[in-house]
């Protein structure tokens, strides 16, 4: 994947793990008014439909989240040829 040079996201990576895992442990119908929905479903809608599958998934680890906000928001120069 080529990344534009035009557009760059900061992502804190950390508060987005931290925000994602909240909605994933909150078995309350509320979570999906989190600031973390609104905010994903603006820039990547995808990743709200992965935490509600995390969630049927009933995913126990934070690690989980973590693994899949690296993978998608983390820095992609690595992966630049």
């Amino acid at each position: 994947m080529r990344v534009n040079p035009f557009v760059r996201f900061d992502v804190d990576l950390e508060a987005l793990t931290d925000a994602m895992w909240e909605f994933v442990t909150d078995p309350r119908p509320s979570r999906n008014e989190r600031p973390v929905v609104k905010a994903l479903d603006d820039i990547h809608p995808d990743s709200v439909d992965v935490l509600e599958a995390m969630l049927l998934d009933g995913t126990e680890e934070r690690e989980d989240v973590a693994a899949y906000v690296t993978t998608v928001f983390g820095d992609r120069t690595t992966f630049e040829r």
